[in-house]
């Protein structure tokens, strides 16, 4: 059980949001990571991307130390649980892995999210050997010291490769720029949690999109909490990066990371004004044309009660432009509905939204309490009966638009990347699928294909999320 990642199921996809995650869960096991000499660690990790990259970060200086990863309960000594803490389902699901853990091996420390609510886990598991909160890297490793004292360690024998230890497949990475969030959003308790924006240093985030490169990833996924207010905490400073100087901000992060030959897709991109001057970076093929945005809801009133910017004229108006600079722009965002106070005419104007702004790929969510949330104290609750019922709706019309945009693909050719092989053939994704979270594309019935190859194909038939294709005749 080496390393358990949470991902949606089919059914759930649709629903899926890049900031409400709900983890479901799949178990990958990481034998390359097994060398069966030091101590045995297992290791499970849940919830969202940004909670990968701190699993990752963990599990190599652990394998720097010289501690071996095993992909099962029984065979580790000590296992060690990254929780998801945002929703209640998430909650209940790290809980449940907590105990799961707890009867399976007896030895379990605890991280992550839903750390910082130590009292309520020891509430259910009091025998958790420790418990800290998110991205504590150093704080974790101490306690397995503490557990489980450090093998003795021959670099020669336990080579960790310059980019560390990845929870994800060769071709893509996740490139986490920055920990915590500014924004107060009254449904998000995200910030009690990670606390506020702390951006990395520019020069360390492009010198690790450079080992990745040269590990073999060729798409890099830029993630945080808010991946536009990147440098506002250290106020855009000026950082050095191969002897030059590169400010600590978005634009010019995505124009040096344009220059390394790899796929960039950016997620969690809050609507600052800025983000404009991202889109003609989209147009000259710097930067995948692919913003993931989310906007959560249209009606102005419903926005100020969430502590979100924006409003649906407005942000058609945005769309509109950013469509007419880059024409192959492809939009993500998600939205809540029935959030408390929401009336009927208020749902019916984010339906309108839908049809107006024409986005290409959506999630969403009935609101749901989390504790802590300030949401939870707004008057007027919206009935379980009558969130569903707007879900379902909501749901109904943007599978159209999906559709109808998906249809307009077919006969175009895109370049894709491939993601897994199997007796079907490939399933692969071009620039406007994210991996995860998006459709796919589906190119049956050929099997000369590998993993991360990249090839042209031709649309020639869709759905409501995924399409198929076959390769193109001319792959120059």
């Amino acid at each position: 059980m080496s390393v358990e990642q949470y991902r949606p199921s089919e059914d759930v996809k649709i629903k899926q949001s890049t900031t409400l995650e709900t983890p479901v869960k799949v178990l990958t096991s990481q034998q390359d990571m097994n060398t069966q000499q030091g101590a045995k660690i297992g290791f499970v990790s849940l919830g969202c991307p940004k909670n990968l990259v701190d699993s990752e970060r963990i599990l190599t200086q652990l394998r720097t130390e010289g501690y071996d990863v095993v992909p099962t309960y029984h065979d580790a000594e000590l296992v060690i649980v990254n929780t998801c803490g945002f929703i209640d389902s998430a909650v209940q699901e790290s809980l449940d892995t907590i105990g799961e853990a707890l009867a399976e091996n007896g030895k379990v420390i605890v991280t992550g999210c839903l750390g910082v609510k130590e009292d309520e886990i020891r509430e259910v598991h009091p025998n958790v050997l420790s418990i800290t909160g998110p991205h504590a890297y150093e704080s974790v490793v101490a306690q397995v010291h503490e557990h489980l004292p450090k093998p003795k360690h021959n670099p020669f024998l336990h080579l960790v490769p310059d980019h560390g230890i990845k929870l994800t497949p060769k071709h893509f990475a996740y490139l986490k720029i920055s920990e915590g969030c500014n924004h107060r959003c009254t449904f998000c308790i995200i910030p009690s949690m990670r606390g506020d924006l702390v951006s990395r240093p520019i020069g360390e985030v492009l010198s690790e999109a450079k080992r990745l490169k040269a590990a073999g990833v060729n798409e890099l996924l830029v993630i945080s909490q808010d991946t536009s207010a990147y440098g506002v905490d250290v106020k855009y400073k000026t950082g050095f990066w191969d002897g030059m100087p590169v400010k600590t901000h978005m634009q010019q992060l995505c124009e040096q990371l344009g220059n390394m030959d790899m796929w960039v897709r950016l997620h969690y991109v809050y609507p600052y004004p800025h983000v404009d001057d991202l889109i003609p970076l989209m147009a000259e093929g710097k930067i995948l044309p692919y913003l993931d945005i989310p906007f959560q809801h249209a009606n102005k009133r419903i926005l100020r009660l969430m502590k979100r910017p924006g409003s649906a004229e407005r942000t058609v108006e945005r769309i509109q432009k950013w469509r007419e600079t880059c024409p192959d722009l492809v939009i993500r965002s998600t939205f809540i509905v029935g959030f408390p106070g929401e009336t009927e005419e208020e749902f019916e104007e984010l339906l309108t939204f839908l049809k107006e702004a024409q986005l290409d790929r959506v999630g969403c969510f009935k609101y749901s309490p989390v504790e802590g949330a300030r949401a939870n104290d707004l008057p007027d609750p919206v009935s379980e009966e009558v969130k569903e019922q707007r879900l379902k709706r909501f749901m109904q019309v943007q599978s159209e638009i999906s559709y109808q945009r998906l249809q307009a693909k077919i006969g175009n050719e895109y370049n894709v990347i491939v993601d897994s092989v199997d007796s079907e053939g490939a399933i692969a994704r071009s620039f406007g699928e994210a991996p995860e979270i998006d459709g796919v594309i589906h190119i049956n019935d050929v099997h000369d294909l590998s993993v991360g190859q990249r090839l042209w194909v031709e649309i020639i038939h869709t759905g409501e999320h995924d399409m198929w294709a076959v390769p193109s005749a001319d792959q120059d």
